[in-house]
């Protein structure tokens, strides 16, 4: 058979891929990935069983390219906020933007890195280290960035750049997990704004 052929032959893909896989990410922040059942993920994405694995793979190859849509969308103000001109703007910047993505009222509340991880078991081992290497490597990211801070003279010198990353990093978790757990944003900035009024200046 030619090519002109095989090309009028073929059956189009009847669903826009995209915007399937922006649904199946919502529904991974929503109930976790251990909690979103083939059932929901293929409901949510108007898809058959059979096109979702045929277009993303398994389950778990699909939670892989929701956390990738997650990290170029609701994640994104990361990489703004460690380009922020000071390590107190980075970490403002950072707080402001989990309290933002963690409670806005058009999408789940919380943190797909953290609601995804939550009652994982032996089955979901491997997504459960795909998201402890995705954390590590959000604390790794802010510690350069505050190691460059105590270069360049805007940290003192004796500042530890690795604790404070780990602690603006335990504040950005612990803020996913009361946003989840239905506390306002506002009262969460609040709570931003007081971790970081004793912030280390040179």
């Amino acid at each position: 058979m030619d090519k002109t052929r095989r090309r009028a032959t073929g059956r189009p893909r009847a669903f826009d891929a995209d915007e399937a896989l922006g649904r199946a990410l919502l529904v991974f922040w929503e109930r976790g990935y251990e909690g979103a059942s083939l059932a929901n993920l293929t409901e949510a994405m108007g898809i058959s069983t059979a096109s979702m694995y045929a277009t993303f793979g398994n389950k778990e190859q699909l939670f892989r390219q929701a956390l990738q849509r997650y990290d170029e969308g609701p994640s994104a103000y990361v990489v703004a906020a460690l380009a922020a001109p000071t390590a107190l703007d980075v970490a403002t910047a950072l707080l402001t933007g989990s309290v933002r993505t963690t409670t806005c009222p058009d999408q789940p509340h919380g943190c797909l890195g953290v609601q995804a991880a939550l009652a994982t078991g032996d089955a979901g081992r491997e997504i459960r280290e795909l998201l402890a290497d995705w954390r590590n490597n959000g604390h790794t990211r802010i510690r350069e960035r505050f190691q460059r801070a105590v270069d360049e003279g805007d940290l003192p010198p004796d500042a530890d750049p690795g604790l404070l990353a780990r602690y603006v990093h335990t504040l950005q978790a612990g803020i996913a997990v009361q946003a989840a757990g239905g506390v306002s944003g506002d009262e969460l900035q609040e709570l931003a704004d007081a971790a970081l009024r004793h912030w280390p200046v040179a």
